[in-house]
C-alpha cells in the first residue's frame, strides 16, 4: 500500500529514504535508516520487526542481501510482505511476496532502490528511480533528491488508491537522522512534506549541525549557535504553519 525510495551518495555516504501511500502515518513504522549502517522500509502488509532485527544485523556488517534473505526466511507471512534494503556499502536487497496487491514490484537504479505495492503500475517506481539520479546528477543535497523522486512518481500514478501519508528521512555520519519529517494525514502529503523540508532550513538544520555524536560532545556555545542561525537560516520565514 506504499512506494519508497532507498538513496545513498557515494560520494558522502549519506543515507536517505523518502515514502508515500493511501494510509495513515506511513513515517510511523515503514522507513528506517542510519547513519553508516543503512536505509530499509518494510511494506505491504508490513512486519516490524524486519526493521527491528534487520537494522541490528546490518549495523554487525552484513550484508543487505543477506539480511533480507534471513528475515524473509523466518517470516510465515513473507508473501504478503515487501521489504527493501540499501546498506552503507551500496549493495541492495529487494523482496516483494507473491500475494502483494498489484502492481507491486521494484526496481534498481543508480545509487537507490525504490519498490512499491498497489499502485497504478510500474511506471511509478520507474518514474521515482529517473527522477532521483537526475537530481543527483545535479548535485542537489539528498532530502531534495528525494523529494523530486516522490514527486515524480507520484505524478506517474502513485498509490492506485490516492494520497494519505508520506515521509523522508536523511542520515550521514550519527545514528539520528540528520532530517526526519513525516506528514501523517493530509490530502497533497507530498507537497505538504516539501513545505516542512522547506521550514526545516529555517533553524533546524542549522542547529543540527551542531548536535552530539559518537566521539564528540558537540558545540554547546549558544552564542556561537545563534551567530550561525542569523547568518544562515531563514528566520523571518519562521513563522509556525508557514
Amino acid at each position: 500500500m506504499t512506494w519508497s525510495i532507498l538513496a545513498r551518495d557515494p560520494a558522502t555516504g549519506t543515507l536517505g529514504v523518502a515514502v508515500a501511500t493511501r494510509f495513515f502515518a506511513v513515517g510511523a513504522l515503514c522507513p528506517h535508516v542510519e547513519g553508516r549502517v543503512a536505509a530499509l522500509s518494510t511494506q505491504a502488509l508490513m512486519n516490524p520487526m524486519y526493521a527491528i532485527e534487520g537494522m541490528a544485523m546490518l549495523r554487525q556488517g552484513r550484508p543487505a542481501p543477506e539480511v533480507a534473505a534471513v528475515l524473509t526466511a523466518a517470516d510465515p507471512g513473507r508473501e504478503v510482505r515487501q521489504l527493501h534494503i540499501l546498506d552503507a556499502a551500496g549493495r541492495i536487497a529487494q523482496h516483494t511476496g507473491t500475494g502483494c496487491v498489484a502492481w507491486a514490484g521494484s526496481v534498481v537504479g543508480r545509487d537507490c532502490s525504490v519498490a512499491g505495492n498497489m499502485l497504478a503500475g510500474p511506471e511509478v517506481v520507474e518514474a521515482t528511480a529517473r527522477a532521483y539520479e537526475q537530481a543527483a546528477a545535479e548535485g542537489v543535497e539528498m532530502a531534495e533528491r528525494l523529494l523530486r523522486a516522490l514527486e515524480a512518481g507520484e505524478a506517474a500514478g502513485g498509490d492506485s488508491r490516492g494520497k494519505q501519508s508520506a515521509a523522508l528521512k536523511v542520515a550521514s555520519k550519527d545514528p539520528y537522522a540528520d532530517l526526519d519529517i513525516r506528514v501523517d494525514d493530509h490530502a497533497e502529503p507530498i507537497a505538504e512534506l516539501r513545505r516542512l523540508h522547506r521550514r526545516s532550513k529555517a533553524r533546524y538544520a542549522i542547529y543540527r549541525r551542531f548536535l552530539a555524536g559518537p566521539g564528540h560532545p558537540g558545540t554547546y556555545d549558544r552564542a556561537v549557535i545563534i551567530a550561525v542561525v542569523e547568518a544562515e537560516g531563514t528566520p523571518d520565514d519562521d513563522v509556525p504553519g508557514s
